[in-house]
């Protein structure tokens, strides 16, 4: 026998929108149910026996939702269009990828790995700061940094009345021609511009940066523009919700 699931949840699983989007769409009466408004928080419905609409749109969850890592190139902004007419991911993603969301936004002059899905009720899972799914960054850095600069980063820092919680780093090398340090570190919250704001409250500029994980997701060798399917093992482990 089907099982009744919230509105909110089915809405995520087709990926409208994660879960707390969905009850704010909710909320603003954005949402029919069989033909009637559902403003109601908590509403539970039958998928195959409801007709779920979205500003008038009729939504069917999909069969067998995508999970890609998509190679996020510079210059390009993570977002679905841009009032200043900047060009963004959608732009140069594959075609396949032209209706999947991305979870864990990278900045324009920003690089690396992308996470891309129609599974809204993954995005919210792996994104949520509370489940502190980890992400590691390459950066270069301006000048050479000091051991005490990578012990306050593991110790976390505050910046500009910003509270980052502890996030370890390491050197991988310097280049004492140009002055520069190439960084790995690792972060659990995913807060706007976090290695950035991290790095200037050590007193140190990133003049480049690039994910190259994100929980179990690695970016490996995939070049630049380029995309992969999520391997069915990666899937499970973030299904799982392991903090890795």
């Amino acid at each position: 026998m089907e099982q009744k699931i919230r509105l909110n949840k089915f809405l995520a699983q087709c990926g409208v929108a994660s879960r707390r989007q969905a009850d704010e769409m909710i909320a603003a009466g954005q949402i029919t149910v069989n033909g009637k408004k559902v403003t109601e928080l908590g509403t539970v419905i039958l998928p195959s026996r409801s007709t779920v609409k979205v500003g008038g749109r009729h939504i069917n969850p999909p069969k067998v939702h995508q999970y890609w890592v998509f190679n996020k190139p510079k210059g390009y902004l993570c977002s679905r269009g841009d009032p200043y007419g900047r060009p963004t991911i959608y732009d140069v993603v594959p075609f396949y990828l032209k209706n999947m969301k991305y979870a864990g936004r990278l900045d324009l002059d920003s690089e690396g790995l992308l996470i891309m899905t129609d599974d809204g009720e993954l995005i919210e899972q792996i994104t949520h700061p509370s489940n502190q799914i980890k992400r590691t960054y390459v950066v270069w850095v301006r000048g050479l940094v000091q051991k005490a600069e990578l012990d306050r980063l593991k110790q976390g820092v505050e910046y500009e009345g910003e509270q980052y919680a502890p996030a370890p780093a390491k050197v991988l090398r310097y280049d004492p021609r140009e002055q520069n340090s190439f960084i790995e570190i690792t972060i659990r919250e995913g807060k706007k511009r976090e290695v950035k704001m991290m790095f200037r409250a050590v007193g140190r500029q990133v003049l480049e940066l690039k994910r190259i994980s994100f929980g179990p997701v690695k970016l490996g060798y995939l070049e630049t523009g380029q995309a992969r399917k999520i391997t069915d093992e990666e899937l499970a482990q973030m299904k799982r919700g392991r903090k890795k």
